[in-house]
């Protein structure tokens, strides 16, 4: 897609390049994580960007205090000699979800079970309005990752295996962070992420710890969840994020390449780098696929722009070869993210000693201004200060209602059970994650890892169920089931513990002893068994299924949680179906010619559909 940038602003764009100095022109080139960057910085290095990490959040973690320091960032920009306005990024990824009130949406694999564009376009518009309220705008989604090994922690922000609906998807949220056009004072350039396999990445491969050893979001989460790197490793934790993908090109393009060219054709002017490798080369380091098929192929008129700390590993020692081999590979920007003067030195460096070109930077510099002119950041580098009246405001969470009911997928239904009855005398409630709003919203929630109990402003399962009862009384929760009393159901909550990225890869996907106690203890005193799933993808439950009478798979529905209640209790239908294949066994986690499937892709119980899904195994 040609871009429609005005004649001035294209004129605009080439008299900055004639006048910047080499080093204006590397300060657009670099993002430097928030808590590194001291007052002043960014007049001073011309920084180009700025970005918040996962819980990278000001104090207090208010919207209003959100806007406040962003935009103090921007005036300094304003302020340097070139000008240039910053722009200012985040993982916003299901919701503004770093600032504390905002809506917090379905993760993607919900998203991905809805199987409505209209429904996700809309999300992206009410999440680029939570974003722009804060004066960002720019949001480090979506992921278009098709993961192919549900053990891989990254699992829940793909929408489905299935290309087609990926591309589909992500092309309406695309279009939702837009609106009317990209230069609207509440259009927010979303990155398209992560270019590219990334979800093809073999277990095993990954060399991120062995590399860098313990990096600094590594030891925040570990300080947070009390274990000890070796036994993460046991878990199987940083064994295929970041690793490398052994597809053959045919593969890579029918499969993985796909939501790309149709998110550019959308407009997009940012793809993110994959940590990844393809076939033992770094994705960061790829000239033939990031200069060659992004840019020349697919006509990708925008940005590339860095993962965190990301580049380092192209060469671990070697910071000026790897800086020299990214920039030259076709990465414009480059989120350092904690040493921006080091970045801009070498970088520099590399430039004065002839290898990278005076053309490669000018290059990546007039991608990334022409992302700025698009926005129209120019013109209005800030946001309207009213915006901030919708931040977690209750149409935005009425959206993400909706979406948490169109997210649920019915596995089985035995005799009906659900929806429950309106006449059930009593229903017992069991599992802690029935009221932990953390266990619903998984990662990226206010913190890069996520977290347990109210983390956020929202509504758990069990505040639906007893709104829906309207007798909160006839709403026994026993969050450990253990009970000397008889209920003709009971309702089981469980739920992975919240991660994300590499912290979350696992050997193998199964129920815990914990869970499987309480739903020997729940079966024990109830007629009609119910499970309900928090999980960030499936998980293998062959064994057990058998002994239920109704399984939901509720993945991470976000802050919503009247929604899973509203569906629960028949107050909307079932229409969710699987955007992904469900494991037989630990063997079949992993897609291949020979995995097998206790559920098919696209499975899922409706109205109209009353008999129970098979549980016979699938090629």
């Amino acid at each position: 897609m040609t871009h429609p940038l005005s004649q001035e602003h294209r004129a605009l764009i080439e008299r900055l390049l004639g006048e910047m100095t080499l080093g204006e022109k590397i300060g657009q080139m670099t993002q430097a994580e928030k808590n590194s960057v001291r007052r002043g910085d960014v007049a001073r290095l011309g920084l180009g960007s700025v970005l918040s990490g996962g819980g990278g959040s000001p104090k207090p973690n208010t919207p209003e205090a959100w806007r406040a320091m962003v935009g103090e960032f921007i005036r300094e920009s304003l302020a340097s000699p070139v000008g240039i306005p910053l722009l200012y990024g985040v993982d916003a990824v299901h919701g503004h979800n770093n600032v504390l009130g905002a809506t917090i949406f379905p993760h993607n694999i919900g998203l991905g079970a809805t199987r409505d564009p209209a429904l996700v376009r809309r999300i992206g518009r009410a999440t680029a309005l939570e974003v722009a309220a804060t004066n960002v705008r720019w949001d480090f989604a979506p992921a278009v990752s098709i993961p192919q090994d549900l053990r891989w922690g990254r699992t829940y922000e793909g929408y489905s295996q299935d290309p087609a609906l990926v591309t589909e998807l992500a092309t309406a949220y695309v279009e939702g962070l837009r609106g009317d056009r990209w230069d609207s004072p509440t259009s927010v350039l979303p990155s398209v992420k992560h270019y590219v396999a990334d979800g093809a990445t073999a277990f095993g491969t990954s060399k991120r710890v062995n590399e860098l050893g313990m990096m600094f979001d590594q030891t925040l989460a570990l300080a947070r969840t009390g274990e000890s790197l070796t036994k993460l490793r046991r878990l199987g934790a940083w064994q295929i994020d970041q690793g490398d993908s052994p597809i053959d090109e045919a593969t890579l393009r029918a499969i993985h390449l796909p939501p790309y060219g149709a998110a550019i054709e959308a407009g997009a002017l940012n793809v993110m780098a994959s940590y990844s490798s393809w076939r033992g080369l770094r994705m960061h380091a790829h000239r033939y696929l990031l200069s060659g098929v992004l840019k020349g192929e697919l006509g990708f008129q925008g940005f590339v722009v860095s993962d965190w700390e990301a580049i380092d590993q192209i060469h671990p020692g070697d910071y000026p070869r790897c800086v020299a081999d990214a920039v030259n590979a076709g990465v414009d920007m480059v989120m350092v993210p904690f040493d921006p003067e080091r970045f801009i030195r070498t970088l520099r460096a590399e430039v004065e000693a002839g290898r990278v070109s005076g053309a490669r930077i000018d290059d990546a510099v007039r991608r990334i201004l022409t992302a700025k002119a698009a926005l129209g950041l120019f013109e209005r580098p800030y946001t309207d200060e009213a915006l901030l009246s919708l931040v977690g405001c209750p149409e935005h969470r009425a959206l993400a209602r909706e979406a948490v009911r169109k997210s649920l997928v019915l596995l089985k239904n035995e005799g009906n059970v659900l929806p429950l009855s309106p006449d059930l005398p009593a229903l017992l409630v069991a599992g802690e994650a029935a009221d932990d709003l953390g266990a619903q919203c998984g990662g990226w929630t206010i913190t890069w890892m996520g977290g347990h109990g109210a983390v956020t402003p929202g509504t758990t399962i069990l505040e639906g169920l007893r709104r829906q009862f309207g007798h909160p009384a006839r709403v026994h929760f026993v969050p450990d089931g253990d009970t000397n009393s008889r209920y003709p159901v009971g309702l089981a909550v469980l739920a992975e513990e919240p991660y994300a990225e590499g912290m979350g890869d696992r050997r193998e996907l199964r129920l815990t002893p914990k869970h499987l106690a309480l739903l020997a203890r729940v079966r024990r005193q109830c007629d009609r068994l119910v499970v309900v799933l928090l999980s960030g993808r499936p998980l293998v439950v062959t064994e057990q299924v058998p002994g239920w009478d109704a399984f939901v798979a509720a993945w991470l529905p976000g802050t919503e949680g009247d929604g899973v209640a509203e569906v629960l209790c028949g107050a909307a239908p079932f229409t969710g179906r699987l955007g992904f294949a469900w494991p037989l066994s630990q063997a079949d986690l992993a897609r291949t010619p020979t995995s097998r499937t206790l559920w098919q892709i696209g499975a899922g119980l409706t109205p109209a559909s009353r008999e129970p899904t098979p549980l016979s195994p699938t090629p």
